[in-house]
């Protein structure tokens, strides 16, 4: 099977460097985006995270205005809003706005996950009593105000999402799992999964996804994109020193320490145990790591088995250069078409 020419497109949860800011990782994000606005991406999603002192990004909506403003082409998008904290109609005001400010430009990619601890989780609903089973409602009532339709809920039916531009934000439901899978295929919409959360299972789910896809008037037809974990540098040298960072932040998760990302030189010098490296190893590695050609063939190959023609990339590194750099690499290997 051939598929079309491979898109790629960028997922950036604004990791914080061990010794940096948020601050800091708030301009590497808008460095980034305005990079990969110029070398040919698609889009350009944020992350939302809560409690976290790894990772920036808390309110995608408001980086979101932010990059729009500051780069040209790139669609900018969430990826994603985690949607069981919040009010539909309030989610679809703020990417009615978004979208009325940057037509065509916006992606609410719609997430299942907390993103959270429970307790922070609570805190978001703060005292709301809709749990997680009126998911699909909540996704029906966003669909519904972003459409100008009656929402599900019948309660809300003379309640309008203000204001409406004339083309909405182009919707995704993300997810690592079946159940995400099924709500996307039951609301027609185009499906992102997270391959670099869930490697083990996404053939059989994203095929799932698309038996059961029905036609909506957002999406005649399947759409898939695949989240991985990338990181490309000019020899082979270079990737091990870059991608020995990711291991001891790994260990670090394992371990339920989730603080800002280690330097490759700590990573290096750290004394892993013999329990550290079955703590490592217990999961499979998720990412594509290496030089430009061998990280283009086996991205292809990875897009070929799932046939997708569109790859959302998520590099962290400890160096902005590098990670700038890893994305410079992918561009020029698969020869983006450059606005």
């Amino acid at each position: 099977m051939t598929l079309p020419k491979l898109r790629l497109s960028v997922l950036d949860q604004s990791p914080i460097a061990e010794g940096s800011t948020p601050r800091d990782a708030f301009a590497n994000t808008l460095e980034l985006a305005q990079a990969t606005d110029a070398w040919g991406f698609s889009r350009y999603w944020v992350a939302e995270h809560h409690g976290s002192t790894g990772f920036a990004g808390s309110s995608p909506e408001i980086l979101i205005s932010h990059l729009a403003a500051q780069t040209d082409h790139i669609r900018v998008g969430s990826g994603g809003v985690m949607l069981s904290h919040y009010s539909p109609l309030k989610v679809a005001e703020n990417f009615n706005i978004l979208q009325t400010l940057h037509p065509d430009r916006i992606d609410l990619g719609i997430g299942r996950a907390p993103g959270s601890d429970q307790v922070t989780a609570a805190a978001l609903a703060y005292g709301s009593q809709i749990g997680m089973e009126y998911f699909g409602a909540r996704v029906a009532d966003t669909l519904a105000f972003l459409s100008d339709d009656k929402p599900m809920t019948e309660a809300l039916h003379q309640v309008k999402a203000t204001p409406h531009p004339n083309i909405p934000p182009q919707v995704w439901l993300l997810g690592s799992s079946d159940q995400s899978a099924a709500l996307a295929a039951r609301f027609g919409l185009a499906f992102a999964f997270a391959h670099f959360i869930e490697p083990d299972m996404g053939f059989d789910i994203v095929r799932q996804y698309r038996e059961a896809f029905r036609p909506s008037k957002y999406y005649g037809v399947p759409k898939v994109s695949i989240g991985v974990s990338v990181i490309c540098a000019e020899t082979q040298e270079e990737v091990d020193y870059i991608s020995a960072s990711h291991k001891l932040w790994r260990l670090r998760f394992e371990q339920g320490r989730l603080g800002p990302f280690p330097s490759p030189d700590d990573a290096l010098a750290y004394p892993f145990s013999e329990v550290d490296e079955a703590m490592i190893n217990r999961r499979p590695r998720h990412g594509i790591m290496g030089t430009p050609d061998q990280v283009k063939r086996e991205l292809e190959e990875f897009a070929m088995q799932y046939q997708a023609n569109e790859l959302v990339i998520l590099t962290i590194t400890y160096d902005q250069k590098a990670r700038l750099r890893s994305y410079e690499l992918l561009s020029e290997a698969f020869e983006l078409d450059r606005p």
